[in-house]
């Protein structure tokens, strides 16, 4: 299977006296025994379209050693019906590395076609006339790892927009929402706040891992997506003068609050609209995900 390939067999697409081979989700893995005492396998498989459940007798301890809970992994095994539920008999598994398979054949994607958000993401960039500002955009909007980074990555991996293409959807409609307040209060500076409304979850293209689940990196885990954002901006920002490099981290480092900052207080007018923008759409997106009653 080739770098980003989804898989052909799918979980709801399996019929009894199939022979398949097929990448999917290790979910369960449990070592058991039969009335006999011999040790086997009972596993759960899932994909994007539902769960199966998967068995191996043959070389259990062998197989099992091959891969763990939560790894993607490539079977070959026979459909069978057992106790009114289709069940795999797998005769062969063994892990597979994330990197060679699409994440979207695994896990929740974007409800929204992701080239007509690309689209509105660039519409949006041009309309920053600010030459230095116009100019980061255009080359991070240049550096094809980085947009299919930016399509790739969810928000987050249990809250608002926690599936693939999350992060796209949400940078397009926070800039969105940038774009119209700077119609209602023209004091603001539109280049400065559409920018930051842009770049600010860019460190998001850094923070997870794609297998059977949405995962951390290391740089996730230990550093945020706040200063991985602060990092990439930086890395990109050569040809900003400090003023406006500095007016842009600022914004960048404080829309989930101004509490981390020095002296605890936001330092313009487009960094407090950014933070309220952004729990805008987070909160009204969280609510129609997840209810508006608090979460367990």
């Amino acid at each position: 299977m080739g770098l980003g390939e989804t898989p052909t067999v799918q979980v709801s697409r399996l019929r009894p006296g199939e022979t398949v081979t097929g990448v999917f989700a290790c979910t369960r893995k449990d070592r058991l025994t039969t009335r006999a005492g011999a040790p086997y396998l009972a596993l759960e498989l899932r994909d994007r379209t539902g769960t199966v459940s998967a068995r191996a007798f043959r070389d259990a301890d062998r197989l099992g050693g091959r891969f763990e809970r939560g790894d993607l992994v490539r079977v070959t095994g026979a459909v069978e019906r057992f106790r009114d539920q289709l069940t795999l008999e797998l005769s062969d598994i063994a892990r597979v590395d994330p990197a060679t398979v699409d994440p979207a054949g695994f896990l929740p994607t974007a409800y929204r076609d992701l080239d007509e958000l690309d689209g509105f993401l660039e519409h949006l960039a041009g309309e920053v006339h600010d030459r230095g500002f116009a100019e980061l955009l255009a080359r991070l909007l240049r550096d094809q790892d980085l947009r299919a980074a930016w399509r790739r990555a969810p928000c987050t991996r249990g809250g608002h927009h926690a599936y693939l293409g999350g992060l796209l959807e949400h940078t397009v409609a926070v800039a969105t929402l940038a774009s119209e307040l700077c119609q209602l209060h023209p004091r603001l500076n539109s280049d400065l706040l559409l920018t930051a409304a842009i770049t600010h979850d860019l460190g998001r293209t850094r923070e997870f891992t794609y297998g059977a689940e949405l995962g951390l990196t290391d740089e996730g885990r230990l550093l945020g997506h706040l200063v991985l954002g602060e990092r990439l901006l930086s890395e990109r920002a050569a040809g900003l003068d400090d003023p406006r490099r500095l007016a842009l981290l600022h914004c960048v480092l404080s829309h989930h609050g101004a509490g981390g900052l020095a002296g605890g207080r936001f330092g313009s007018a487009e960094a407090l609209a950014l933070y309220r923008l952004n729990a805008l759409d987070a909160g009204v997106k969280e609510a129609f995900e997840h209810g508006l009653g608090p979460r367990s």
